[in-house]
């Protein structure tokens, strides 16, 4: 159990706390729901990238999904193989791909033109080619990333088009990828998309592994619906067994979820600064905003909040806000625990997109994270300071005049402005 008051007391609000040991069962339930010859597994580190996560993830034995060159260079420094990372990015250059190359990890390309780029400059190079099977998947339009409007992948119906270029090029695939969005809960949108990768593995003869991304939903409310990983690993390893007997060749079977793994692990301490009576309601005001924890704006994200200071106390209905000049509602009319000034709130399901998605808007510093483990809480993130707001600020003063310098004079304004 999570003293979550020692740790406020400690380490200052706000603040993000990670529970290791719940990363880990998620990763080990996660594994053994599948009954396959091969599995990787690869942690989608844009969820949670902090460097001591990842060495976390790296200790039992994941792979590493990585969708920036900085992310890449993030893994490399927790410790993994680069032969275990995936670079999977979007509308980035040549350079960038280029980098990825240098260092080694395995390259996912999800548009035409950069698949010729890297047959032509780079022959013979092993590639990923991440389709859009043109499925609508997800929790949000925001994250729904495999409908035929998508910016993500090339299209299922591009197929033609990408085999002529193999062809021509003698570009070694070894790898399908495809994601369709976040917050699926229905499994057979995976059996879907499988079908489809199913039929466009036939003709890659260099095909070592296709991998299914990730968008497993997690349960933000107590009793809420969840992906039930169990029996989906059960239904999806029986279909890609016989598929990789129909193949005739035995392919590794990868998944990239990142909510999944740390989402349920992640707490996000407030506290009340403002208990504020208005005609509507009553706002309870905290010591952060959307600059911290920008979900629920963004996506309209669900997270529950509870009063740790007075869990016994009478429930009253509260709409729970930020300090950002912007509205930032975390919570509308939320059935709280009687909350006083200086109380804290802790935000559950805060493991995922929450500190990865921070910013200093307001000129706010980004919180402290601790990792706690077996009993024992470790910093792996300092409080920001003013210091580090400024550190990379250039400081010019354009208007500064030497003494020497005429002073710039305004002119009054025209009586016939000044009456406008």
């Amino acid at each position: 159990m999570i003293n979550f008051e020692q740790l406020a007391q400690k380490y200052d609000s706000p603040l993000y706390i990670y529970d290791a040991e719940k990363i880990i069962a998620n990763y080990k339930y996660f594994y053994n729901a599948f009954d396959v010859k091969d599995l990787k597994i690869h942690y989608a580190c844009k969820a949670l990238s902090n460097v001591s996560i990842l060495k976390l993830f790296k200790n039992m034995g994941s792979g590493l999904d990585c969708v920036s060159i900085q992310e890449v260079r993030l893994g490399l420094k927790a410790g993994f193989k680069a032969e275990d990372i995936i670079y999977t990015p979007n509308n980035v250059g040549e350079e960038e791909f280029e980098h990825a190359i240098k260092v080694g990890v395995k390259i996912n390309v999800d548009n035409i033109q950069m698949l010729e780029y890297l047959g032509i400059n780079h022959p013979g190079l092993p590639v990923c080619i991440r389709i859009n099977p043109h499925l609508m998947a997800g929790g949000n339009s925001k994250i729904s990333v495999g409908h035929i409007d998508s910016k993500f992948g090339i299209s299922i119906h591009q197929l033609p088009l990408v085999n002529r270029i193999v062809k021509r090029l003698n570009i070694p695939v070894e790898g399908l990828h495809v994601h369709s969005g976040s917050d699926i809960l229905d499994p057979d949108i995976f059996i879907k998309a499988a079908e489809l990768m199913f039929a466009a593995a036939r003709e890659f003869k260099d095909l070592t592994y296709i991998d299914f991304g990730s968008g497993f939903k997690v349960q933000y409310k107590e009793g809420g619906l969840c992906t039930d990983i169990q029996k989906f690993g059960k239904v999806f390893s029986e279909r890609f067994n016989s598929f990789c007997e129909e193949l005739g060749k035995d392919l590794t079977l990868r998944f990239e979820p990142g909510k999944y793994m740390v989402s349920e692990a992640g707490y996000f301490l407030a506290k009340v600064n403002v208990v504020k009576q208005t005609t509507a309601c009553t706002f309870l005001g905290i010591d952060t905003g959307f600059n911290h924890l920008i979900r629920p704006m963004f996506y309209d994200a669900y997270h529950h909040i509870e009063n740790i200071s007075n869990p016994s106390g009478d429930k009253k209905i509260y709409t729970v806000v930020g300090y950002i000049c912007e509205t930032d509602t975390f919570g509308a009319d939320r059935i709280i625990s009687e909350v006083r000034k200086h109380d804290l709130l802790v935000f559950r399901n805060a493991g995922a997109y929450c500190f990865s998605m921070a910013s200093n808007y307001n000129s706010r510093y980004r919180p402290a994270e601790v990792l706690v483990y077996q009993r024992q809480d470790y910093l792996i993130r300092q409080r920001e300071t003013f210091e580090d707001l400024v550190k990379n600020q250039v400081e010019v003063d354009v208007m500064a005049q030497e003494e020497s310098a005429p002073v710039l004079e305004l002119k009054p304004l025209p009586e016939e402005v000044k009456k406008m």
